[in-house]
């Protein structure tokens, strides 16, 4: 049985730590709309956040296992930019009064991480084989 190599570029370990990441992150993001919502006066994200943050979960998920399986850069854009948009429905948690101290911890590490795994995943992939 012969062996078929993958025709073009191939993930790196840093692509393929983004990707992990990235899928850790994503299925967090899919329990927020299991989230119990909160009083009317108590400060949590609206209905429409979560069921974002859900949806952003599962666009990162998916992308994060067809781009580990097909190492398309195509799959590394998307899992970035809905990362991105999961960032950016998280901030809003830094700046309101309210926010438990724990919670506003929690948004930042996410952030943080979330930076992080952008530039993990658009890395640049390895380099082509050359051919023998």
């Amino acid at each position: 049985m012969t062996r078929i190599e993958a025709a073009g570029p191939t993930l790196t370990r840093k692509n393929k730590v983004g990707l992990a990441l990235a899928g850790v992150l994503g299925l967090i993001d899919m329990t927020s709309v299991f989230t119990p919502l909160p009083d009317s006066e108590a400060p949590g994200p609206p209905v429409g956040v979560l069921v974002a943050g859900t949806v952003l979960g599962v666009i990162t998920v998916v992308a994060v296992v067809h781009t580990w399986l097909t190492a398309d850069r195509t799959g590394s854009r998307v899992v970035a930019g809905s990362r991105i948009l999961s960032a950016v429905t998280a901030l809003p948690a830094l700046f309101v009064t309210g926010v438990p101290a724990w919670v506003v911890a929690v948004v930042a590490v996410c952030v943080v991480v979330t930076v992080v795994v952008i530039a993990l995943v658009l890395s640049r992939p390895a380099p082509e084989p050359a051919a023998t």
